[in-house]
């Protein structure tokens, strides 16, 4: 079975960074490493909010463009009434910022709702947070959903079976 993996935003962000920190350099190799390692083991996924939020005119066009060269190929999750209506509820029950309508909300609401296993992603505030994860299970649970596990790319390493 191959697994399932939502690459949000943050993920493509790091790949194509022109920040020069320690903190970004080392985000932005492993995130290279990532994507030329292990993303070939895994099922990608992205939705429409990854290709809004990386067209955004705000986005420097020296990383934006080979950003959206990263998403040729990738499956788009579709957009859906089970995508904005549960984008609404974490946004109402305070799991995710607001608004519902796009963000971390979509971003999040599009990888329950279509079943990923992961969601990839260096948004360590209000995605692969601890304390959003214990919330977000609780607010699932309550309606009969599961959510992905949210890692960023560091995390999510299948070994090779030496057997």
């Amino acid at each position: 079975m191959i697994l399932k993996v939502y690459l949000e935003t943050s993920f493509f962000n790091e790949c194509c960074t022109i920040r020069t920190g320690d903190i970004d350099r080392g985000r932005r190799a492993t995130s290279l490493a990532w994507w030329n390692t292990q993303a070939p083991k895994f099922d990608l996924f992205i939705s429409a909010e990854v290709v809004r939020e990386l067209s955004n005119e705000d986005f420097p066009q020296a990383a934006r463009d080979p950003a959206l060269a990263m998403l040729r190929g990738l499956a788009i999750v579709p957009y859906s009434a089970e995508v904005a209506s549960l984008a609404d509820l974490l946004v109402r029950e305070r799991v995710m910022p607001g608004p519902a309508t796009a963000g971390d909300a979509i971003h999040l609401a599009s990888a329950i709702i279509h079943q990923m296993d992961f969601l990839l992603t260096w948004n360590q505030k209000h995605v692969a947070n601890p304390n959003k994860r214990v919330h977000l299970s609780v607010i699932c649970a309550r309606v009969g959903i599961t959510a992905p596990q949210m890692v960023t790319p560091d995390l999510l390493v299948l070994e090779e079976n030496n057997e």
